[in-house]
This record gives structure tokens, sequence and C-alpha cells, in this order.
């Protein structure tokens, strides 16, 4: 194991996240579960408002508003049962065309996406909030439905053990068993869990080869997740390698799903809104699309997350400077840059810009995202929680060659510190509670067009994951090599406990 592993999360300094720990019922602590800006918050009539509607009155609502959407289809795309994706986390930016249309657009989608932390309280008397909300309506019926109800229960992590920790204690009290919670971290030079014949295994005391079977585990794993955790599991993970590789942290097989979701649902009104994407890309390829993008435009690095590999172009020194580095991956997607009006992409779909923050006194705007939760209940989607951030530098009009534009558009808190070392910027963070709320501009509307939108990038995500499988569960890792051909990422992918790289 390493001899230390730093987190973001100081209220965790004197746990050993060396070892697994085991998580009885009764153990969930607010105190250790949220940060105190939302400790301490009371939850914005609006939001809550929102997230007290009924499936029926969302789709009432969003057609009324959008007549062109087929009502009927709508129904049974909320009512939709994933095979992979149980919950998920999708960032929007509220965006306008040229025109002055206010538009909620997909970013990414991510399979184990933080957000509870982060979301003030619906009910006071419930103090696990939106943790006891997801687990007791997604988690557990999941877990009770799988084929496999011998062995204990687990969560997997490699950052932001508050959140994870939370689950699991949830999960607990839940399911009125211990649960146990795993460090899972890449640089780790030994695990305290193996996968046999496909099945997860976790042992409590490294010092003893004691192996317990794991019948279930929310994974919240998120660097590189493939390359300690098979993709073909018997044992169920909440969510699958699969989902991470077919979009939920893959961001050129995103775009591609996104695409071919549109593709089936054209004619009904209902579509995935994102920016213009070129898909896998050679870094050599990039100074080409660039100037069809008007020489501005985003380039990210497919499998990051965190904010990591992300790269903003608005003048030629910054692509040069990009076009120095080197990268681990052989395969990028480069995205239409949605900023200031004055300075976003000229697409074929026209112009997007941010609408951004409510000015401040000082009549300083600034980009700010939306994270939605959401998780697949028996009943069909519904949203557990929701947070804003907002970008450290306002936006201004005019640019300047040597202007740090990352600052004016990126909102990601967390900051990359060393290998599994993070830092995390609760300065920015925006909360829907009754002080922040008003600052990012929008209403119930916005609200219910986010939520549409982030159901609508998840079944993408799960029905690509489902083309990625065999009827008999397998990866089809043939068919992903032919979509995804970077021999970076494929070296890293394990299919299961004996195969180190997807060959057939």
């Amino acid at each position: 194991m390493l001899e230390s592993v730093k987190v973001y999360m100081t209220s965790v300094t004197s746990v050993d996240l060396q070892k697994p720990e085991l998580i009885e019922p009764g153990s969930f602590e607010a105190d250790s579960h949220f940060y105190p800006k939302a400790l301490n918050a009371q939850i914005h009539p609006l939001f809550s408002f929102f997230l007290n509607l009924t499936t029926d009155q969302i789709v009432n609502r969003y057609c009324r508003l959008n007549p062109q959407a087929n009502e009927e289809v709508l129904f049974e795309l909320l009512d939709y049962k994933p095979r992979f994706m149980y919950w998920s986390g999708v960032d929007l930016i509220h965006c306008a065309t040229a025109g002055g249309k206010r538009q909620m657009v997909v970013i990414e989608t991510n399979t184990c996406p933080s957000g509870h932390k982060s979301t003030p309280l619906l009910d006071d008397h419930l103090e696990q909030g939106s943790y006891q909300r997801i687990v007791e309506d997604a988690l557990v019926p999941a877990i009770k439905a799988h084929h496999i109800q011998e062995g204990a229960v687990a969560v997997l992590y490699d950052m932001n053990y508050m959140e994870s920790s939370g689950y699991a204690a949830a999960m607990a009290d839940a399911l009125e068993e211990p649960v146990y919670l795993i460090p899972c971290f890449s640089t780790a030079k030994s695990q305290p869990f193996r996968f046999i014949d496909d099945h997860l295994e976790v042992r409590l005391d490294t010092e003893k080869e004691e192996w317990i079977k794991v019948r279930a585990a929310v994974r919240w794993v998120t660097q590189k997740p493939w390359n300690r955790i098979p993709v073909n599991t018997q044992t169920l993970l909440l969510n699958p390698i699969v989902a991470c590789l077919a979009g939920g942290r893959n961001k050129l097989v995103a775009s591609m799903a996104y695409d071919l979701f549109n593709a089936e649902y054209s004619g009904t009104g209902l579509g995935i809104t994102c920016p213009e994407t070129v898909r896998d890309v050679s870094k050599q390829e990039i100074p080409l699309i660039m100037r069809t993008l008007g020489g501005k435009g985003v380039i990210k690095v497919p499998y990051g997350n965190s904010g990591q590999g992300v790269y903003t172009i608005t003048c030629q020194a910054q692509l040069d400077e990009f076009m120095k580095q080197d990268f681990a991956y052989d395969r990028f997607i480069v995205q239409s840059l949605i900023g200031n009006y004055r300075w976003s992409s000229e697409t074929v779909r026209g112009k997007y810009y941010q609408v951004g923050t409510i000015p401040n006194k000082k009549r300083s705007i600034y980009v700010a995202d939306l994270r939605m939760m959401l998780g697949a209940t028996e009943k069909g989607f519904r949203p557990f929680a929701a947070y804003s951030r907002r970008a450290a530098n306002p936006l201004i009009d005019n640019l300047e060659d040597d202007l740090d534009t990352d600052s004016m558009l990126v909102t990601n808190l967390v900051r990359k510190l060393g290998e599994d070392s993070w830092d995390t910027d609760q300065t920015r963070l925006i909360l829907l509670d009754k002080k922040d709320f008003h600052k990012i501009g929008i209403g119930v509307d916005a609200l219910i067009s986010g939520y549409i939108q982030s159901v609508l990038a998840v079944i993408a995500v799960d029905k690509m994951a489902a083309s990625l499988v065999t009827p008999k569960g397998r990866f089809r890792s043939r068919l992903f090599r032919s979509i995804n051909e970077d021999p970076a990422l494929l070296d890293e992918i394990l299919l299961d406990s004996e195969t180190s790289s997807p060959k057939e």
C-alpha cells in the first residue's frame, strides 16, 4: 500500500485511508458527510418545490413549453429502466443562442459524481438528506434485486472520502447490516480487495489472508477505474466499469452515444443539447479543426475528470502551448467554445454564449454550471440533489492573447496536487439554498429542462453500454476497440481477473 494518502477532506485526516473500514448501522454523522456550508443552509423553496414535483407534473410542464416534444415518448424515457447507469450526475451550463433563446446544455455525464455533501436538507428531520433518498429509492432496490444475495456489501472509493463514507453509512442503515468502505487508489502497491472468478472479495485485516466475498458494491472510483476493477464481474457494481467506458467517464464515446440517441429519437422533439463536438481526433489534427471553429474551442483528453485534461483555446498562443505538451493518450475531442457572446465559437448550428450568474455589485458576471444528481428508482428516474459552481474570474468582453481563459470558464472545484492528493476550492461552491440560489439566475423551468437533458444523457450512455455487452453479459472488446482506437487506453483496461487488456 501507499506510505501515505492525502485527500482533500481535512475532516478525515485521522482515518487510515490505507485499510478498509467496517461501517456499522447507526454510524451516520451529518458533520462528517456534508460541507459545513451545506449543513447549516436552508434549502431554497423553489428548489424544494422542484424536487417534490411528480413525473406527471414535470412532463406536463416541459411539453407545455416545448410543444414539439412527444409527451408519450417523454413519459417512456422517464420510466426507462437502465441496465448499467443506476445513478449519475450530469453537468450542465445555462446558455443562450445568438437569438436569445435559453437552453440547458449538457457538458458531460458522470458515473460516480459528488453532490450530496453540497445539497441542503430537503427535510430538517431527515439528517441523512439526499444520501438517504438515493440509497433507499435507487441503490438498495437494485442490490435486493440482484441474483447474488450471499456476501457483504461495500463502497469502493479513491477520492472524496466525505461523500463515499456517507454512502456507506446510509447503506448500512438502509440494509441493516455493516458495509465495507474499501480504498481503491490507483497508485497503491497492493489493494485490500481482489476479484476471483469475477467476484469481488475484501480483506479487512491487511496482515491476514482472510477474504470476504462481496455481493454488491457502490463504486466511487474516478481515476482510471478500469485499470484495477474488471469490466466483467459477477458482483453487482453501481455503476459497473462498462458504464465508464461507454460515456460515463469517456467523453469520446459519450459524444457518439449522444449522437446515436438523437438519431434514434429524431422526430419526437426530444434530444440532447451539447456543444458541437469532433471526436476521435489525433493531436496533429487539432490545429485544422480549430480553424473550422474560428480559432476558438475546447480540447479535452477524453478520459479525465475533476477538471483534468481540459484546455480552452481562444488564440494561437494557447494552441501553440498545447501542441508543445506530451500526453499519455493518443486521442482527443474538440468542442465548440461557449464563452462570452463576443468570443464564442462559430458553428454550423450557430453560436451559444454563457448566460452566467446575476451580476454582482461590481457588475461582474461569472460562468456557472449546474450538477444534477439523479437515480433510477422502481418508479422511474428521479432527481435527488443538485448544486452549482462558478468560475474563479468573471467573464470579460474583450480577450487578450495572454489571458487565462480557463479561470473564466472552468468551474470545477477540485485541484489535483499529486498522486491521490486533492484540494477543493469551496469558495466557488454555490448551494441551492435561500442565500445563494438566486445568484445563478435560473428558475423551475430551467431546473426541469436541465433534469430532462440529464435523463436523456444518462439513457444515451446506458444504451451505449448495453451495445458493448454480449447477451451473456461479457464485454465486446472488439467493438469497443473499433469505436475508441486508443492504444494507451486499451492497454489499461482490465477485462477480468486474469486478463489485463481487451483482447478477444
